[in-house]
């Protein structure tokens, strides 16, 4: 595995403060000097737990299990939240991202406008090209031209090659990339895909096209289907996942603008609810704000005083 998805990440602590608070340091405050779990102190921290975002059904199921038992007390929440928390990450699967050596990586990168597909698209090429990579990208948001520019500018900061057509179909654009990548002994494409859940048929149509070419034109070489979701969409994230499930088998996440998010419980929801684990997280603006997710990292980031 590459270097950068090892990298020790020392600001997590600071970029999951504000979740911290929320998730953990409200429900502990919450059932401060209580001898036993009353029907009073459950009810007050279930809401706490639903309105830190991380669902209506994982804080129920959260706080039934302490119903009727008398072997966690409340000094304890603490440390039943985190066992349990952890327990839901590492039931979502590994957090590594796929990647083969000495051959094509294709990723597919999808998500609704405005949530930093795009500089995704970027600092993750940028990641890969800093450990030596050959990569390109596909524009295939192709009837956005300020989508594509945004793209080209952006790749160019990356080092990283770009194969755009205005106007044209998206999956005749990720076929083209997939030719040249072959030739040109590419190690990465990244493929970028359009995000209008206005018109949800014709997005999803448009998806599944572009999932059929790489199937047909580069059989096993699709590494992940990523899903980005903006941390500050909370529980909203979660209806954007089953959309774009409908259409690819979305394989992992990427979470942009966690920090300083109060919402990154969604982390866990996402895991509970869709098992699927987050991969990627976006910590800044700077090419090197993207990171690997390391779930025990996170965990001990939200419970570490």
């Amino acid at each position: 595995m590459f270097k950068f998805f090892s990298e020790s990440f020392n600001n997590l602590k600071q970029a999951v403060s504000n979740t911290a608070k929320n998730l953990v340091g409200n429900v502990a405050a919450s059932v401060e000097g209580e001898d036993e779990f009353s029907e009073f102190v459950l009810e007050d921290m279930e809401d706490l737990l639903i309105s830190a975002d991380l669902g209506v059904n994982y804080a129920s199921e959260l706080v039934d299990n302490l119903r009727g038992q008398d072997k966690i007390k409340p000094a304890q929440v603490k440390d039943y939240l985190k066992e349990e928390f952890s327990r839901t990450l590492a039931q979502a699967g590994s957090s590594n991202l796929n990647f083969s050596d000495n051959d094509l990586n294709i990723y597919f990168i999808a998500g609704v406008n405005g949530v930093g597909k795009t500089t995704l698209i970027a600092k993750l090429a940028y990641k890969f090209k800093q450990e030596g990579k050959k990569v390109l990208i596909a524009a295939g948001d192709t009837f956005r031209a300020a989508a594509e520019e945004q793209l080209n500018i952006w790749s160019n900061r990356a080092g990283a090659d770009i194969v755009r057509r205005d106007k044209a179909d998206p999956a005749s654009v990720v076929y083209e990339a997939i030719q040249k990548a072959n030739n040109e002994n590419y190690n990465v494409i990244l493929v970028d895909t359009a995000g209008r859940l206005q018109n949800k048929f014709n997005l999803m149509e448009e998806l599944s096209k572009i999932k059929n070419v790489i199937d047909k034109n580069a059989p096993d070489k699709l590494r992940e289907c990523i899903l980005v979701l903006d941390a500050n969409t909370g529980q909203n994230g979660l209806q954007q996942a089953k959309v774009f499930l409908e259409a690819i088998n979305i394989t992992s996440v990427a979470l942009t603008k966690l920090d300083g998010s109060a919402k990154g419980a969604i982390v866990l929801a996402i895991a509970k609810e869709m098992k699927l684990p987050v991969k990627l997280i976006g910590v800044g603006e700077k090419m090197e704000d993207l990171k690997s997710f390391n779930p025990e990292d996170f965990i001990n980031a939200l419970f570490e005083e």
